[in-house]
This record gives structure tokens, C-alpha cells and sequence, in this order.
């Protein structure tokens, strides 16, 4: 099994969307204690044709390789989906994205952005507080 296959290391090296989003309407932090992977992200929503979408998003922090890649993978992917397809994204979704298995370990850091992500948009609806 090989983790830190060339586009994990890419994303890690070169995040896209890294960053802190001015003028976010929401921000959340999260962290994985188990490895210390700790992630910020910014989110600006916006509706197209009555659909909750997100508009932008921007992340920080810092953490090990999958983390950081899973981060950089999921902004690029969900930037601009409504946000019912968002809340339907799973740990397969990320798999594929990640291009590889992980171990039991290593599927925390993988999930960590995800689970910002959809704990933002569940506080954007008022599911959430």
C-alpha cells in the first residue's frame, strides 16, 4: 500500500484553496487528537437558482500528509456544489479522491476536513449550533 502516492504529496507540498477566506460567514476548526492534525476553514455559501451552495472556501492548519491532501482535494471538489450533494459525501467519496486504502489509523485524518465541511453547512441550515 503506498499512502504518499505522488498526487497526496502534491496536494500536501501545493494545498489549494490553503488559506484564510476574508468576509467567511462561517469558520470552523476542528482537530484529530489522535495525530494532531488541526483545520480551520472559512466557508461563503451562496444560492443558484434557489439551491444552498458553496460559493468559496478556504483552509488552514496543519497536519500529516492525508489530512492536509484530503483538505485540498475536498475544497477543489465541493466548491461550487449544492450543498445536499456535499452532506452525502462519504469516506468512499474521499478514498477515491485520495486515489488509495488507508488504514483504520490514517481514515481520521482523511475524514477530519469532510466532517468540517459538513458540520458547516449543517450550522449554514440551522441543523447545527
Amino acid at each position: 500500500m503506498d499512502l504518499y502516492r505522488d498526487l497526496i504529496l502534491d496536494h500536501y507540498r501545493n494545498p489549494r484553496n490553503f488559506g484564510v477566506l476574508e468576509k467567511a460567514e462561517c469558520t470552523i476548526q476542528e482537530a484529530n487528537t489522535s495525530c494532531g492534525d488541526t483545520i480551520s476553514m472559512g466557508f461563503i455559501f451562496d444560492h443558484k437558482q434557489d439551491v444552498l451552495c458553496i460559493k468559496d472556501i478556504r483552509f488552514n492548519g496543519e497536519g500529516c500528509a492525508i489530512s492536509q491532501a484530503s483538505a485540498s482535494l475536498l475544497t477543489e471538489e465541493v466548491k461550487g456544489k449544492p450543498v445536499e450533494i456535499v452532506l452525502s459525501m462519504k469516506l468512499t467519496n474521499i478514498l477515491e479522491m485520495l486515489g488509495t486504502t488507508l488504514t483504520p489509523s490514517r481514515v481520521k485524518c482523511a475524514l477530519l476536513p469532510l466532517e468540517i465541511i459538513q458540520k458547516a453547512i449543517l450550522v449554514k441550515l440551522g441543523r447545527e449550533s
